[in-house]
């Protein structure tokens, strides 16, 4: 089936392989489519992405990321900020689309045929719990999350939902914190703390930027696993569940970052380790922060690591 591009918008065992960086601290207790902004007396815009070309047309599942500049890393007063997470400005050239969750059990059955998750029965310590297909897919390696997105693109250029020209793919390390800042600055999306409740994340230690870990006797919110995606509230580019949950595997490999400014980056050209974003279900405030950093070998299956999908031009 051809691809008819829209002529118009209208507007009114849990596994292990993470390998912590330097100062990481990892805990094992067991919106809107910005490209559709409403202008006075315009009523039908033509849709088309930064270099003129038409953009599919949306999913109820995929956000779209305008392009623009921010400023990746941490503040040296961020407490207990990494040195890995040095401040240098970004731009991004060119915006694309990303998954408003992390990919769900339920999406990775339907497209690979299969669903590797330790989170379908039972928690971290055993007990019970209930199934559920829209908590992210976890114990997925790298290699399986480039997988998914290959057979997705596959399946969508066939039955002409994207055109030959767009892929899907993971995000890059730069494209995965810029759609979690949303515009921000702050060491969450929602400000600088982070507390039982707003994330799903190792509450017995919540985080705030000018103090550092707070210890919570009687944590609020602490699962023990995964939960459903969407719990939580979505920053200003509609994503949900950026901070904590799972972390996300990002195309890069993990290293230092380039000095100076950079324009699209796609980190080094090799390495060790895939970059890993966003937090996990098992890790403590500070582990939930914008800017951490960490990395996985690519091969790895980790019961706290997911990935969310990205479909933009050129690729994977």
């Amino acid at each position: 089936m051809a691809y008819n591009a829209p002529a118009v918008c209208l507007s009114g065992d849990l596994g292990s392989g993470i390998a912590p960086g330097p100062g990481k601290h990892l805990v094992w207790n067991a919106r809107t489519d910005l490209a559709a902004l409403d202008f006075p007396n315009v009523k039908v815009r033509v849709m088309a992405d930064d270099s003129g070309a038409p953009i599919p047309p949306p999913s109820p599942g995929m956000v779209w990321i305008p392009a623009g500049s921010f400023t990746m890393g941490s503040p040296t007063n961020e407490a207990l900020r990494d040195t890995d997470e040095v401040q240098h400005t970004v731009t991004l050239t060119k915006g694309f689309y990303m998954g408003k969750y992390a990919v769900t059990q339920g999406q990775y059955l339907a497209v690979v045929g299969s669903n590797l998750s330790y989170f379908q029965t039972t928690d971290c310590n055993g007990n019970p719990i209930s199934p559920d297909l829209n908590r992210p897919v976890e114990l997925v390696s790298w290699d399986e999350a480039t997988n998914y997105c290959a057979l997705l693109t596959q399946s969508d250029r066939a039955a002409g939902r994207i055109p030959a020209t767009w892929t899907y793919r993971l995000p890059t390390e730069a494209e995965r914190e810029y759609a979690c800042r949303a515009g921000t600055t702050t060491a969450f999306h929602f400000g600088n703390a982070i507390h039982g409740g707003m994330a799903n994340f190792y509450s017995y230690y919540e985080y705030d930027a000018a103090i550092g870990d707070i210890y919570v006797a009687s944590p609020v919110g602490y699962l023990g696993r995964t939960t459903t995606v969407g719990s939580y509230a979505p920053n200003a580019f509609g994503l949900y569940d950026m901070h904590g949950n799972v972390w996300e595997w990002c195309r890069d490999w993990y290293g230092a970052y380039s000095a100076g400014a950079g324009v699209d980056p796609t980190g080094p050209a090799t390495g060790s380790y895939r970059v890993v974003r966003g937090g996990s279900w098992f890790l403590d405030g500070r582990n939930c922060r914008v800017a951490i950093r960490n990395g996985g070998n690519p091969t790895c299956r980790n019961g706290g690591i997911g990935f969310r999908a990205v479909l933009a031009p050129g690729q994977p």
